[in-house]
């Protein structure tokens, strides 16, 4: 079987080498007997995301959520609504995390409005949490322990309906909660970078398989 892959935004949403989450997709698929095609679609390009199984959107810096934040809101957000509802693996780390989101608001008191996605939105702080990061995910993904970084001023904040994709055993996560990331059908989204799928294959198993079985 072959896996199609979305990296969605790759030239504006590359801080900390998250091409290394592609190739550990194409890496680990090879092992797992799945073939893994990549296609990179940027910003202003009008190609569908319909018929892709893993969307992938990596972190990036508040300057380029502000580009990215018009297309997502008013093109790509209700895309990505509906690639959640029909079950596509959608993962996004750091910057790519909060787009999913509601809106990001800036210390200023300015909301951006991102692609709601999931129901959560973003709030910026004036401490940065940076340092190691490291949880366990819950059940619903496999309680695999993740190891990586955070490097982030926004505080995550989750809808009533929605659950983080773990428990925090060293570092801030969301805001501090003891949460960290978000799991909301097939949509995965985190803080952790390292980059995020080379240093934890397992989780990658789990992303890979979960696209396969959709």
């Amino acid at each position: 079987m072959e896996l199609k892959v979305c990296h969605l935004y790759p030239e504006l949403l590359n801080l900390y080498g998250d091409s290394g989450n592609i190739a550990a997709l194409i890496h680990i698929g090879k092992r797992l007997g799945l073939g893994v095609s990549v296609e990179r679609v940027t910003l202003g390009d009008r190609k569908s995301l319909a018929g892709y199984d893993l969307i992938f959107i990596g972190g990036g810096q508040d300057s380029e959520q502000r580009l990215i934040a018009p297309e997502i809101k008013a093109f790509r957000g209700a895309e990505l609504r509906a690639a959640a509802r029909d079950g596509v693996v959608i993962l996004g780390i750091c910057g790519g995390y909060q787009l999913l989101g509601n809106y990001y608001e800036t210390l200023g008191g300015e909301k951006l409005g991102f692609s709601g996605t999931v129901d959560f939105y973003t709030k910026a702080a004036e401490k940065r949490a940076v340092g190691t990061l490291r949880f366990r995910c819950f059940p619903k993904s496999g309680g695999i322990s993740v190891r990586g970084f955070e490097n982030h001023s926004g505080r995550t904040y989750l809808g009533r309906e929605v659950s983080p994709l773990g428990a925090v055993t060293e570092g801030v996560g969301n805001n501090g909660d003891g949460g960290e990331g978000v799991r909301f059908l097939n949509v995965f989204g985190t803080y952790s970078h390292g980059p995020l799928l080379p240093n934890n294959p397992e989780l990658c198993e789990l992303i890979l398989k979960t696209a396969e079985m959709r």
